[in-house]
């Protein structure tokens, strides 16, 4: 303040040194007018502002001197609303008003005045100007911090999000396959169903590659994504043997016993070492591949084979945690192939051993017989059906189908020990069909380790020209169908009892029954493979057999097994056995 100035402006009392202090060190630019709006104090940031030094701004108008329109030109007194809120004794605010500085450049500002006063005395104006480019690229620093932030913050919350998306992916493929895999028992079921988890889902192209014997290697699966089927078929079969345990072929090193192996493109553009390499190193150029993950299959220490995996975008190359998802399907697949090998070697024999307890058919006059053993598509895949067709002693032709519960060796070896006593109690027996039945019950629980069965037990009665007498028993079997020439099909269920495995004893016994068969009928006897479908009735399904067997009637004996069997519909999980007969026209 001038020593001497008319009207006064001073601090508190109190501490005039600290208020001072506390206005000069203030970051904001103050100055003090007095009522008639002339400039009376200022501290240094409104010095920086005005581009004026406080001696030289002392007394004069701050209107005058330094408020200007956007283009440089003073604004008329009584347009000024500091002016009018001076005049008033009033507070007031404004934005977006224009400074004239010391070296004549224009700056934007904003202002708040405050009245000063002392015992109801009006002193002056305490004005706060603000250059508004100054706060707008302070607001516009702190927006681009909390943006920057917000954006870092997004970035990461939808890294982790991303990661966990991708785990939870990773975790439930696994789960997925290891849920489908332990459905099937079958090796090329298995890996079709592993084939289409993986691709594209995981991967561009899958190839599994198995051991076989102790140099063997047979790729037995290629799989690449929709509409690039073409080619897959050239890479399937025998391969070199995984010679060489130091070559630089992950195929080899696996096959070999070496662990996970993860292959970006630098890594595959080795000269192959080995003929196998060089057979990998092909499928790998064919595929266009840019990264690859080859995994063993193996059990325990035991490498049954190797899965190879391969994306062809650069983009999405394979990475540490792919590695490990691939490692632990590998592990898993491993047991379900070798299982599927050890039950493919039982079947077999299963299998063989069955077909050769089928006996060939008899040659019968003028009567045409055809007969159809087909395994069950899924679980054991060998059962207790069997059908037979033998010349009893006084040349009488016996047929048989049967049925022992179970699907496993011990029924097959069921089968086999009731086909023979059946022979064995028939072949002298010249008499109706059930008290034959009634013996092989009796002589089952003693004899064999059947614990029930059914069957159906006939003879076909009738010289060479006829006329023909069906005879027949069934032990809780499907009735037998018969198609005559006239174009009808009926079941005949009359002569049926109860199933093999009651324990009737003396007590009662099962009924025969007698049908004449006209020349050119046809009469099949079935087991319930035929018939049976899982989620459909017994109705449906003899309904089903009876309206394929009316439209094949008049087709060639051995078709009409084979249509017969063909046609049973998807979903069977038993075996079936068929046996058909055809009597000759006049």
């Amino acid at each position: 303040m001038r020593p001497g100035q008319e009207h006064e402006w001073r601090l508190s009392a109190a501490e005039p040194g600290l208020w001072q202090r506390v206005v000069e060190q203030l970051g904001t630019a103050v100055t003090v007018i007095d009522p008639a709006g002339r400039i009376v104090a200022v501290n240094p940031a409104a010095e920086r502002l005005l581009g004026r030094a406080a001696a030289v701004v002392d007394g004069q108008d701050l209107h005058d001197l330094c408020h200007r329109d956007p283009g440089g030109a003073r604004i008329p007194r009584e347009h000024c609303p500091l002016l009018r809120a001076l005049a008033e004794r009033r507070p007031a605010r404004g934005d977006d008003d224009w400074f004239l500085r010391g070296d004549g450049r224009l700056v934007p500002i904003s202002w708040s005045a405050t009245p000063l006063t002392r015992d109801g005395v009006c002193l002056g104006m305490v004005v706060l100007v603000v250059e508004t480019a100054a706060v707008q690229s302070a607001h516009r620093e702190r927006a681009e911090r909390a943006e920057w932030a917000e954006r870092t913050e997004q970035a990461e919350r939808a890294a982790r999000t991303t990661a966990l998306e991708s785990r939870a992916e990773r975790l439930t493929l696994v789960a997925e396959i290891t849920e489908v895999l332990g459905q099937t028992l079958e090796v090329d079921e298995a890996l079709a169903r592993l084939s289409r988890l993986l691709v594209p889902r995981f991967a561009d192209f899958a190839a599994v590659d198995l051991r076989v014997g102790a140099r063997q290697v047979h790729r037995v699966a290629v799989t690449g994504p929709e509409g690039r089927d073409a080619g897959q078929e050239d890479w399937r079969g025998h391969l070199p043997p995984p010679t060489g345990e130091a070559a630089h072929s992950a195929l080899v090193q696996v096959l070999n016993g070496a662990g996970p192996v993860l292959q970006e493109r630098s890594d595959m553009e080795a000269t192959p070492d080995s003929p196998l390499a060089a057979v990998h190193h092909a499928f790998l150029e064919a595929t266009g591949a840019a990264s690859v993950i080859t995994v063993p299959l193996n059990v325990g220490q035991q490498v049954t084979g190797a899965l190879t995996l391969v994306r062809s975008d650069p983009a999405r190359p394979f990475d540490t945690g792919d590695l490990d998802v691939a490692g632990d399907i590998g592990r898993r697949v491993g047991p379900v192939i070798d299982n599927a090998r050890r039950f493919g070697r039982q079947r077999e024999v299963a299998e063989a051993m069955q077909r050769n307890l089928l006996p060939p058919l008899p040659e019968h006059g003028r009567v045409q017989l055809a007969a159809r053993y087909q395994p069950a598509p899924a679980g054991s895949q060998v059962g207790g059906d069997w059908y037979d067709a033998f010349t009893l002693r006084d040349g009488t032709l016996a047929l048989v189908i049967g049925d022992v519960v179970g699907h496993d060796l011990t029924a097959a070896a069921g089968m086999a020990q009731l086909h023979g006593i059946l022979r064995s109690l028939a072949w002298d027996h010249p008499g109706p069909t059930g008290p034959v039945v009634d013996r092989l019950d009796d002589a089952m629980h003693a004899i064999t380790a059947v614990s029930m069965a059914t069957l159906v037990l006939a003879r076909v009665e009738g010289p060479d020209t006829g006329p023909w007498t069906l005879h027949w028993t069934s032990a809780g079997h499907p009735p037998p169908l018969l198609l005559t020439p006239d174009g009808n099909a009926r079941y005949l269920e009359a002569g049926q009892g109860l199933i093999l495995g009651t324990h009737l004893g003396g007590s009662s016994h099962r009924p025969s029954a007698t049908h004449a068969l006209a020349p050119g009928s046809t009469l099949l006897l079935y087991t319930d493979g035929l018939i049976e479908v899982p989620g459909s009735d017994l109705d449906t399904g003899l309904g089903r057999l009876r309206r394929h067997a009316l439209a094949l009637a008049h087709e060639p004996l051995d078709t009409l097994c084979d249509q017969l069997s063909a046609r049973v519909p998807p979903g069977s999980t038993d075996d079936i056995a068929l046996l058909a007969v055809r009597l000759p026209m006049p």
